[in-house]
């Protein structure tokens, strides 16, 4: 841990701070330039909305990014295995449907 009680390097709580520091000094500049107090809260509540799903998905992120890197580092022996992708996936042996019918087209035959 930094002495400060932080992490040394934390990007996505750096944004957050700076959004929610934002998210105060906003509408005080809002109602300085003469919109009124409400159209200011709305403005605020709208930041404050943006903030905290900008968060939720930094957070996300940063949670996907571990359990990779974590990953990662276990060798390919202990992996678990891999289940099948989906009903869309382009695994395994088997023919490819073609769209527009079973049958394949031919070029239409020229006769003399």
């Amino acid at each position: 841990m930094h002495p400060s009680g932080r992490r040394q390097d934390d990007p996505a709580g750096d944004v957050v701070r700076w959004a929610a520091f934002s998210c105060l000094l906003v509408p005080v500049v809002l109602v300085v330039y003469g919109t009124s107090f409400g159209g200011a809260a709305v403005a605020t509540l709208g930041l404050v909305a943006v903030t905290a799903a900008c968060r939720a998905l930094l957070r996300y992120s940063e949670r996907a990014e571990r359990a990779e890197r974590a990953m990662a580092r276990v060798p390919a022996q202990e992996r678990p295995p891999v289940a099948p992708r989906g009903r869309h996936s382009r695994g395994g042996t088997g023919g490819h449907r073609v769209c527009g019918g079973s049958a394949p087209r031919t070029a239409p035959s020229t006769q003399d």
